[in-house]
């Protein structure tokens, strides 16, 4: 499947909202801080970031997700670049992103910088700053996932939800996803549903339930390694 243009609504205080998924792109509450808490906190991060970090994520939206996680590498202040690679079906115009990253004041500085670098990356594949490399995989992740090259120390789930948008959450794509999947990585979501879970358990990974962000009572993270889990 080649990239699709994304259906968009612009709701309340401009957030972004697919019409083909109906489902809003970030938290209606709070975007960067449910992004912190799911994304950042669950999976040890910043503490594990290093020169040569491989950072990858199912869905990458309006980049919400990597300016918030580039802004705590910037924050720690430690030598070296990571790799953040993404995989989106329906990337967001450039346009669009700029809108969408305009909500975060607290990442402003990091939008203002990347928002001329947005069309080349859609165009190209691939950014570079002196601190991170960022590559955009377009199409179904179902076909370029297994075909990627790269394994990543931690994976961002950040597809729509699961009822509305399954095929990002099948058994097949998640056993891809384990095997790209570094020895002792893990991977993090919003989603606590039971199927998930399931799929991530029977690719191999080690699956504990831990407190939702806002209204969200759970969330998921899988680790390719021994953890505590429910």
């Amino acid at each position: 499947m080649t990239p699709q243009d994304p259906k968009l609504e612009w709701r309340a205080q401009n957030v972004p909202v697919s019409l083909q998924f109906d489902d809003p792109y970030y938290s209606l509450e709070s975007g960067f801080e449910e992004s912190k808490h799911v994304f950042l906190n669950a999976n040890s991060l910043p503490e594990r970031l290093h020169d040569g970090f491989s950072i990858a994520e199912l869905g990458f939206g309006t980049g919400l997700n990597f300016l918030t996680l580039l802004d705590s590498w910037r924050r720690i202040d430690r030598p070296g670049r990571l790799l953040f690679t993404s995989f989106e079906a329906f990337p967001l115009s450039a346009k669009d992103m700029i809108k969408a990253q305009a909500a975060f004041p607290m990442l402003e500085t990091l939008s203002a910088e990347f928002a001329p670098l947005w069309e080349t990356l859609l165009t190209t594949g691939q950014i570079e700053t002196t601190d991170i490399t960022l590559r955009l995989v377009q199409g179904d992740a179902r076909l370029s996932l297994p075909l990627w090259q790269g394994a990543a120390d931690c994976w961002f789930l950040d597809g729509f939800s699961p009822a509305k948008n399954p095929e990002l959450w099948q058994a097949d794509l998640l056993q891809a996803l384990y095997d790209k999947t570094q020895a002792g990585g893990s991977a993090s979501t919003y989603s606590a549903a039971g199927e998930v879970r399931r799929n991530l358990q029977a690719a191999g990974f080690n699956v504990a339930r831990l407190p939702g962000f806002g209204r969200k009572r759970h969330m998921s993270l899988a680790t390719k390694g021994l953890i505590d889990a429910e």
